[in-house]
């Protein structure tokens, strides 16, 4: 017989999510504490079999008018989707629950592979989870579609870097593209460092403010923010990732390069060899290339820059990069590039198996134009797998309400993205 458990302790609840291969760390007891910053209000069930739990979910209540709710399990619930009779039976227990809560309905969107796609989205392979896609709606869920952006309440697309095997193998996954920037190093001396400090999280915020103006996305407060790192961080679920540049440090390495690059040309002119003219004209590129990008920068009174910096959250086996931001100056220094393979080589010197790069478009290969266009490629470009989950799932439980809370949601959503953009 089952048991339907309404309370989970913390550290039981916990202790079933390690064991669960479809654990996700939005699924998490410390999630569920953050999101009261966001007015939902937590809860932690499951059931048990054999006074041992064999599923869990944390549910997030948000209150509506006229006291109806909706819950809401971030990607979906930690359970074995391979068990039919299982699922069955918590979903039974679940609506249930949710009208005693005078929730309208539940949401899940679970991390759920739909297919395998290679990294230009072709499907490959005959392994999926059409079945479970069918099962769901048997039960009475209803399938909101495959949508390709961001509006539904997480990502359904990103990329999973696999860090399994040696160094050098996971390293050979990133595209040549990328590795060439990395096999830089860091050459213009910028600091790279692990953070945890209030000028840290200000200095995050400002990259998260400048991506914001950059690209139309609607930011948390700092609040937020804050609370989101000093909860996982406790735990020792988080690390805050800052590249900052030295001004003095980056303009000096400028001088020396271009130095450098004029001593070679000078040294191949003095051997008068005429072979080497198409090397001197290679290094005099270089030389204009430098020098361009130097008149920019010598002219720039801040002593330091916050250019790139990266919350992330280890769970499981898996480490999320889950809220970043790059400054809009001095992007050609690649301190975005800097910060993810900082992360790389932290998880996998760590044991993690894999480096989640939370989020992208479905549009495997969008046109320049497209706002995406930029992110997309530089996560594709560090060697993920392009991961397509199967969606948002809504469990009706007041079709009336469910009605007129759909008709006025969208409206409301329209209303806070204009204020936004006001302001």
């Amino acid at each position: 017989m089952y048991e339907f458990i309404e309370d989970i302790k913390k550290d039981e609840y916990e202790a079933f999510l390690m064991e669960c291969p479809y654990n996700h760390f939005m699924q998490s007891y410390d999630f569920g504490e953050i999101k009261k910053f966001k007015h939902f209000i937590p809860h932690y069930v499951g059931l048990k079999k054999d006074e041992k739990l064999v599923c869990a979910a944390l549910l997030l209540e948000k209150k509506l008018k006229l006291g109806y709710t909706y819950l809401y399990s971030p990607r979906g619930y930690v359970i074995d989707y391979n068990d039919k009779e299982l699922i069955n039976v918590f979903t039974n227990e679940l609506k249930k629950y949710a009208k005693k809560m005078k929730a309208i309905f539940i949401k899940i969107d679970p991390g759920v592979k739909r297919h395998n796609l290679d990294q230009d989205g072709n499907i490959i392979g005959d392994n999926n989870n059409y079945a479970l896609i069918d099962y769901l709606k048997s039960l009475g869920y209803k399938h909101m579609g495959y949508n390709l952006g961001f509006e539904n309440e997480q990502p359904r697309f990103t990329f999973r870097i696999s860090l399994d095997g040696t160094w050098d193998e996971v390293y050979s996954r990133i595209h040549p593209t990328s590795r060439k920037i990395l096999n830089k190093g860091n050459q213009y001396n910028l600091d790279v460092y692990k953070g945890n400090t209030k000028k840290d999280l200000d200095d995050f915020y400002e990259t998260m403010i400048e991506t914001s103006k950059r690209e139309g996305i609607i930011q948390s407060p700092i609040e937020y923010y804050e609370e989101f790192f000093k909860v996982f961080n406790e735990d020792n679920l988080s690390d805050l990732y800052v590249v900052k540049a030295n001004m003095n440090k980056v303009k000096k390495s400028f001088e020396d390069k271009i130095s450098s690059v004029k001593n070679e040309i000078e040294t191949i002119k003095a051997r008068n060899n005429s072979k080497n003219e198409t090397k001197i004209k290679e290094l005099s590129s270089q030389v204009e290339k430098l020098e361009k990008e130097y008149s920019e920068i010598k002219n720039i009174d801040d002593e330091e820059i916050v250019l790139s910096s990266i919350i992330t959250v280890k769970y499981g086996d898996k480490v999320w990069t889950v809220h970043g931001g790059n400054n809009s100056k001095l992007m050609s220094l690649n301190a975005n590039y800097l910060c993810y393979f900082e992360i790389m080589k932290d998880a996998y010197n760590e044991g993690y198996k894999v480096m989640d790069c939370f989020g992208t478009c479905g549009i495997p290969n969008p046109d320049k134009n497209n706002p995406i266009f930029g992110i997309h490629s530089f996560k594709k470009r560090l060697g993920g797998e392009y991961t397509e989950f199967i969606g948002e799932f809504d469990l009706i439980t007041n079709k009336f309400m469910y009605f007129i809370f759909n008709k006025l949601v969208p409206i409301r959503r329209k209303i806070i993205r204009f204020l936004s953009r006001k302001k």
